[in-house]
């Protein structure tokens, strides 16, 4: 099963790095983020990719292009220019790299995979965001119920403490950014049958619009819900945290 990963967005919440480089190569612990979530898809299996490229496509193409002399030792000859390879690191993975175009919405760039896609199911997810889901149990939950989409909910931490007070003010229970007690959201990690792309018309259309909520009022679209490790890189605060867990211990990798 291929896996999209939405990649060309322009990042512009993040702008103290994508004026640079795109959103999905800013690093995480010295590796691209979508090192980490192609890696993570990878650990179960999943080692066939699309990258739906768009804003600075050729920073993503020269760093897979060049990946595998960018994680070798070698050796050259100055003289003859003759260069050997002493140790590398391989990974089976097979990447298509594609220019969705510049300026296409969300679902406008899984539109244009359809010809990459062969009529069958694919994964799809966001260029920005880690998370320590079960790729297999998220597969198995939507073979299990046979509808169109399946999308990974998740309940992010919440940014600042909770108070709770009485009526004269005193605090009665503080708790230091807790689990969002509701509103699920799409974590994205999503598993789809070839038929969605049919709700999708064109570049200008945005996959958590129209084709979601066609999805959803078709009684097509399923949860997955994820109470383990998430969390999306939209600021440079997230972007510091996610390094901050990268020393501590990688929540993604368990």
């Amino acid at each position: 099963m291929k896996t999209i990963i939405l990649a060309g967005g322009f990042g512009t919440r993040l702008a103290e790095y994508t004026d640079i480089v795109p959103k999905p190569m800013v690093e995480i612990g010295g590796k691209p983020i979508i090192w980490h979530i192609m890696n993570h898809y990878a650990r179960y299996g999943h080692n066939d990719f699309l990258l739906a490229l768009g804003y600075k496509a050729d920073f993503v193409k020269d760093y897979f292009y060049n990946i595998a002399f960018k994680t070798s030792d070698f050796r050259i000859d100055m003289a003859t220019g003759e260069c050997e390879t002493l140790s590398k690191q391989v990974r089976d993975w097979k990447v298509s790299l594609i220019d969705t175009g510049l300026d296409s919405m969300t679902g406008g760039r899984i539109k244009r995979l359809k010809e990459h896609l062969n009529g069958e199911r694919f994964m799809v997810t966001y260029g920005d965001g880690l998370s320590n889901v079960d790729i297999n149990e998220l597969v198995k939950f939507h073979e299990s119920h046979g509808k169109m989409i399946t999308m990974t909910a998740v309940r992010p931490k919440a940014r600042f403490g909770e108070l709770l007070f009485s009526d004269d003010g005193q605090v009665t229970s503080f708790k230091e950014k807790p689990q969002v007690d509701q509103g699920w959201i799409n974590g994205g990690f999503m598993v789809v049958e070839p038929s969605f792309l049919d709700l999708i018309e064109n570049d200008a259309t945005v996959l958590e619009k129209e084709p979601l909520e066609k999805a959803a009022a078709m009684g097509e679209l399923m949860s997955f819900c994820h109470e383990g490790f998430w969390q999306c890189m939209d600021t440079k605060r997230d972007r510091d945290n996610l390094n901050e867990l990268w020393n501590t211990g990688a929540p993604w990798l368990k």
